[in-house]
Parts: structure tokens; C-alpha cells; sequence
């Protein structure tokens, strides 16, 4: 994201069997004599005042859907480099490398190759783990996590996906699986008898529980703002035991144990400030271990960039700006890694603003390039970016996208200069089968893309 910094891997160690020792080299491949590092590659889920450490490097555990972060020890934000103990100093002359660490915990499973995470830029897939001792330049000390107390700090990944006509929305943390299915869908208004379609949106979620290995299934009634208390909690109580008794007439396999409460209005998903918001926090959400994968994800097929047609332009203060899809590739844990350029084609500075005006953009922590989606149109559904779960400090959850971030020190990324390009990413959950997708991107036409 910063035109004259490159990045790339120089060592990722397995140390103990347990941590994991990631080292990178950047380079200033420009002319600037002031390029900064260092909030370049902070971690923006942690306090502004973090931003001169490294503590952005990373590594994504897509099988655990895990985004894992350096150690934090004790008086100490980060377990990496940083500018001012490490004696890096804050900028890097043209044509000079400095080399950076983070120590972390391994990824589960003892993979073999891992996918790096930096926050200037699209994650590397692939790189391979050795189990051979670190090889760090001179001067460099990195310090055993086993040496003093530290924390251990991961993002949970969730990924969410709905149907096109808006009758539920599915997320998945690798673990569990949360279904919100739409109350305006499945009742009448005011009532708790579901409606003749319910019977075909709960078969869905019916098959989805008869693929999954947990015994426990929790239905939940939730209502939006409007009413009180006295009329909310029983019609959400209500209508989540007609959902329970429903499913438990569609669902097949034995051993399924149901609970059920309802919360009312007091667990918001969105704004109750506007009618969709509203609509949306009107829901039954049911919630199940994850089915496991079948084991019958559709073969990777070869995209040659530029030749496929997966390009598109549009027009940004009457400048044309164009797009292209560089990559959509299937990862481990259901995951898949969308990459695309976006370039100015005009003659003069230009912003190009589409890509966080997603409808979804409040619900996240700060502005990303959230508006992308993947279509299934076979199955009839939608995937949105993934989401990075991160505690509050009032014992919530702040979502932070799995993509491009476009605020804090990124917040002129949609800011381009003559002929500038940028690579961006985004994070989705694949369906096994697909062999390719819809891609649709800011204000650009939609693509057809093939799944790699």
C-alpha cells in the first residue's frame, strides 16, 4: 500500500514446536530519504500508541480461522522489532533494507507453510516453515518467548455469507456456525406462527445441523427497538420455540439437544436508527458446531492476469479509474484470498471512495475496503469480507475487516495520483464446489472469476 516499500519473507522458523519466528526484509525502492516504517507496520486492532513497534506481522491460522499476532510480554505491547530498543530508527534511505521480527505462536496442526500477514499488504500465501534454527542477521537479538511471561493475542475470523433474498445470514469462526434467519421471513408482523415460505428457509438450516457433529443447537428470539420489554421478550421467546420445534421435525440425525431463550431487543447486530437495521436485528439466530467439510472442493483453475477479462472502469471526478481481479485464491479452512488493482488512468489526482461505501461499513471498528462480494449465483448466495472479532474494553466485541484498511495512517489509500495503482485484498469464505464466482467491486461491473 506504500508505493516504495517492499516486503518480503526471509525466514519463518518453527522454534520449540510451539512458536514461531517470522523475519522480514523491507526495502525503499523509491527516492524518498524520509520513508517511516514503523506505522507502517503497527497492528491498527491495537492503541495508536503501538505504532512504532512491528506489531502487525502476523500469520493467518485459516484452518483455526485464527488471525495470530506477536506475543505481548509483560511492560511490553510486542514480542517483535521495534524502532527505538532494537536501534532500527524510524526511516529507511532509498535503496536500503532493514530486517524486522515478530515471534508468535505456531499455527495449529505443525503445518508446513503458513500465510503472512503485514499490514502493508495482501497476505503471502504459502511460505514455507522450517524447523531449523532462526538464521538472524548481525545485530539482531530475537527473544525467547519462554523466557519471561507473555500473552498470547489472536483475532477470531469470522466470515459471513447470506442469501439473496435476505431471508437469513450465516456466520462462521471456524468453530461454530450462527445462522440469522429474518423474523419478517419466517412471521407475520407481531405474531409467532411461521409463514408457509419458513418451512423452506429453515430447511437449509435444517440440513446444515443434520452435517454437523455437535449434539447442541441454541435458538435465540431477538426484536428491534421499537415496543418494550413486556412485549418483546415473550414474542422473541415465542417465536424462537416455533423455530425449535420446527427444526427438530426437519432435522434428521439423532441426538440433537435444543435450548431456547429469547432476548428481546437487548442483543443489536446493527443500528436500530434505520428501517434495514431494524429489519435485520429482527431475527432467530441458531447456532451449531460447524458441519465438517465433505472433502469435495472443486478443482483450482489457471488465470492468466489481464487475459481473462476480468477488468472494469468506472469514472471518479470524470477521471477514469480502472480495476482488475489479480487473483481469487482457495486457502485451507474453507478460506479464499481475493486480490484486485486499482488504478488511475487520468491525468490528475484523483480520490476513488468507492470501496468502503459498503452497506455494511457501521459495522465495523474503522472505514476498510469492505464493499466487495462474492456471488454464487447456482446457490444463490452472497459472501462478505471477513471480520477480525477483537475485545473491547466494556466487554463487547469491535470488528475490524479481514481486507484492506483505508483509515489511520492508511487513510489517504483512495487518494491516487496520475497512473498510481494499489493492490487490495479481502478475505471470504469459499463454497467448496465453486469453480468460480461473481465479483462485484465498488461501483465496477460484476465479474465472472475463476476459483485458483
Amino acid at each position: 500500500m506504500t508505493e516504495s516499500l517492499g516486503a518480503e519473507v526471509v525466514g519463518l522458523n518453527r522454534v520449540k514446536g510451539k512458536h514461531l519466528v517470522v523475519q522480514l526484509r523491507l526495502t525503499n525502492t523509491g527516492s524518498d530519504k524520509h520513508l517511516s516504517w514503523a506505522g507502517e507496520m503497527g497492528d491498527n486492532t491495537r492503541p495508536l500508541g503501538e505504532i512504532r513497534w512491528a506489531s502487525g506481522i502476523g500469520v493467518l491460522d485459516a484452518q483455526a480461522h485464527t488471525w495470530i499476532l506477536p506475543y505481548r510480554p509483560a511492560g511490553s505491547p510486542c514480542l517483535c522489532s521495534d524502532q527505538n530498543r532494537d536501534g532500527i530508527g524510524p526511516f529507511i534511505d532509498p535503496g536500503q533494507s532493514i530486517s524486522l521480527y515478530a515471534v508468535l505462536p505456531a499455527p495449529s496442526g505443525n503445518p508446513a507453510t503458513a500465510t503472512v500477514v503485514t499490514p502493508v499488504g495482501p497476505p503471502m500465501t504459502d511460505v514455507p516453515i522450517s524447523d531449523d534454527p532462526p538464521a538472524v542477521p548481525p545485530g539482531m537479538t530475537v527473544p525467547d518467548p519462554d523466557a519471561e511471561p507473555v500473552t498470547t493475542l489472536t483475532r477470531r475470523l469470522v466470515t459471513p455469507s447470506q442469501s439473496l433474498d435476505r431471508s437469513e445470514e450465516t456466520a462462521d469462526d471456524g468453530t461454530n456456525l450462527q445462522v440469522n434467519l429474518s423474523s419478517d421471513v419466517l412471521f407475520a408482523l407481531n405474531q409467532a406462527t411461521l409463514t408457509p415460505r419458513a418451512k423452506t428457509v429453515l430447511a437449509r438450516t435444517a440440513k446444515l445441523i443434520d452435517a454437523s457433529s455437535g449434539s447442541a443447537v441454541k435458538v435465540e428470539g431477538h426484536a428491534d427497538s421499537s415496543g418494550t420489554d413486556a412485549i418483546n421478550v415473550p414474542l422473541s421467546t415465542r417465536r424462537a420455540q416455533a423455530v425449535r420445534k420446527a427444526l427438530a421435525a426437519l432435522v434428521t440425525r439423532p441426538g440433537a439437544r435444543y435450548q431456547v431463550v429469547g432476548h428481546g431487543s437487548s442483543r443489536p447486530l446493527y443500528g436500530n436508527d434505520t428501517d434495514e437495521g431494524r429489519r435485520r436485528n429482527r431475527r432467530v439466530t441458531v447456532t451449531f458446531a460447524k458441519p465438517r467439510p465433505s472433502g469435495t472442493a472443486a478443482p483450482a483453475t489457471t488465470v492468466t492476469p489481464g487475459a481473462t477479462g476480468l477488468t472494469g472502469t468506472v469514472q471518479a471526478d470524470g477521471r477514469p479509474i480502472a480495476m482488475e481481479v489479480t487473483d481469487l485464491r482457495r486457502l485451507s479452512g474453507g478460506l479464499g484470498l481475493l486480490t484486485y488493482r486499482i488504478t488511475n488512468k487520468g491525468e490528475a489526482e484523483t480520490w476513488f471512495n468507492e470501496l468502503h461505501h459498503a452497506r455494511d461499513w457501521m459495522s465495523f471498528k474503522y472505514q476498510a475496503a469492505t464493499n466487495v462480494t462474492l456471488t454464487d449465483v447456482t446457490a444463490r448466495r452472497q459472501y462478505l469480507p471477513g471480520r477480525l472479532q477483537v475485545p473491547d474494553d466494556d466487554g463487547g466485541v469491535d470488528s475490524y475487516c479481514a481486507c484492506t484498511d483505508v483509515s489511520g495512517v492508511r487513510v489517504a489509500t483512495e487518494k491516487f495520483g496520475p497512473g498510481q495503482e494499489r493492490e487490495f485484498w479481502s478475505l471470504f469464505a469459499l463454497p467448496e464446489t465453486a469453480t468460480s464466482l461473481k465479483v462485484a467491486i465498488g461501483g465496477f461491473r460484476e465479474l465472472q472469476v475463476p476459483v485458483q
